[in-house]
């Protein structure tokens, strides 16, 4: 039987046929997706039955599970830290330069660990905490230049939770060998949850995330790659010859 028969039959996918990009970025982690569509849907009563009349639609929500193998990273977090080329840019969030770490995109340096760590007031009572985290953003207020500026206050930085990182997209992309496609798309997606563990019995570690989305485009059909051909013209089956006409 040649491919071509099997194409015009029904395809199938499975979840080794399918790849998932986020925000441009494709990650081989990714265990398994899935997502609810919900609507409010509530009965309206009148006097003399206690039957609903009919039924008002109201709002609708999304939300989903992703659940990714965990290796030696965090997956979802690095990928989107990453800065590629020809790609999308990172993803960077915005703060205040006092809840933050490292170094941000206009070069203020955070200062979190060095206050939950036990950096001291300067002034007042000398206590730590909430006391030095206003000191050293009234000090970064003023900067160098003495007169105090709002814009000094808030760096943008890269993300250390995956619920700083900014709404992004999924697209699902199924392909099987024997030429079918098929795909589609999470929009506006924001991580809700994240949660992993560690245990003795456990073979395989992981990490599951929860999400709300804004829309969602249903699985279509793509293009399909078809190979053609043509079989031999003495091809055998069960040990009767059959002609070939492609």
């Amino acid at each position: 039987m040649l491919q071509e028969e099997y194409q015009k039959t029904f395809s199938a996918f499975s979840g080794a046929d399918i790849a998932a990009t986020f925000n441009g970025r494709v990650i081989g982690e990714l265990q398994g997706i899935s997502y609810t569509i919900m609507r409010e849907i509530a009965p309206v009563y009148t006097m003399s039955s206690a039957d609903a009349r009919s039924f008002a639609k109201g709002k609708r929500g999304i939300q989903g599970d992703m659940v990714f193998v965990q290796f030696d990273r965090d997956a979802l977090l690095e990928e989107m830290k990453k800065e590629y080329a020809s790609g999308k840019p990172r993803m960077l969030y915005q703060t205040f330069v006092a809840n933050a770490n490292g170094t941000g995109a206009g070069g203020a340096i955070g200062l979190e660990n060095q206050i939950l760590n036990g950096l001291k007031s300067t002034r007042g009572t000398g206590g730590y905490g909430i006391e030095t985290w206003d000191e050293k953003m009234t000090e970064l207020g003023y900067g160098s230049t003495g007169e105090f500026n709002a814009d000094n206050l808030t760096d943008f930085f890269v993300p250390e939770y995956t619920d700083q990182l900014m709404p992004f997209n999924i697209t699902i992309t199924m392909a099987n060998e024997m030429g079918a496609r098929a795909g589609m798309e999470i929009y506006g997606v924001q991580i809700q949850s994240e949660g992993s563990g560690y245990s003795i019995d456990d073979i395989i570690s992981a990490k599951a995330y929860k999400f709300v989305a804004r829309k969602i485009k249903p699985v279509s059909r793509r293009n399909a790659y078809v190979q053609t051909g043509q079989a031999s013209a003495n091809a055998v089956v069960d040990n009767r010859s059959i002609a070939t006409n492609v």
